[in-house]
């Protein structure tokens, strides 16, 4: 009979562990699909960038110093590597793109352009697309750290060498010039 109880409470365990375990992966394989998500969305919009300068270069050629800033912005974007560098390159981004929408503010046969409008079109779509993909990224790491923190869960992560994830944070203030951009006089 003790037999019987000692093999009844190990195979409980052994269920609860493979649970556990289970969870922990399937938790961190949706935390690396959301990145994903985001470096596809990135992408995108890294490939818009340069026909956008070529765009606006068109116009506004004495504009050199913008043009290199985003180009700049782009490079480092492109090269950087984990979260808090994508963070601090998105930043940086942001704000090279909000200068070039800006200089294009001058410009009122620029604004006009019809492939100006396009590519403005599509960066807008390409900067909702990676705020729904950061949102998604954020909401699985929260739900991957809350797992890594609570008990039992916490002294199974521990031993299994999960971690917990960094959440990608950009400030609000530079992404929502792009969907808005502010006017520049010269």
């Amino acid at each position: 009979m003790t037999l019987i109880i000692v093999l009844i409470i190990v195979a409980v365990l052994a269920v609860l562990l493979i649970a556990m375990y289970n969870g922990l992966v399937r938790s961190n394989v949706r935390v690396e699909e959301a990145w994903s998500d985001i470096t596809v969305q990135l992408k995108r919009r890294y490939d818009l960038i340069p026909n956008l300068v070529n765009t606006v270069k068109g116009y506004a050629t004495h504009e050199s110093g913008v043009f290199e800033r985003v180009t700049e912005a782009r490079s480092n974007a492109l090269n950087a590597q984990g979260v808090q560098e994508t963070a601090a390159a998105e930043n940086q981004m942001q704000t090279a793109l909000k200068s070039i929408f800006a200089v294009a503010e001058a410009y009122p046969d620029l604004k006009a352009n019809e492939n100006y409008k396009q590519l403005q079109e599509e960066l807008v779509d390409t900067e909702d697309k990676i705020q729904a993909a950061r949102r998604f990224y954020n909401g699985s790491v929260r739900d991957l750290n809350i797992k890594i923190q609570t008990f039992p869960t916490n002294v199974f992560a521990g031993v299994m060498n999960f971690k917990n994830r960094e959440f990608f944070e950009v400030e609000e203030a530079e992404s929502a010039a792009i969907n808005k951009p502010t006017e520049v006089k010269f």
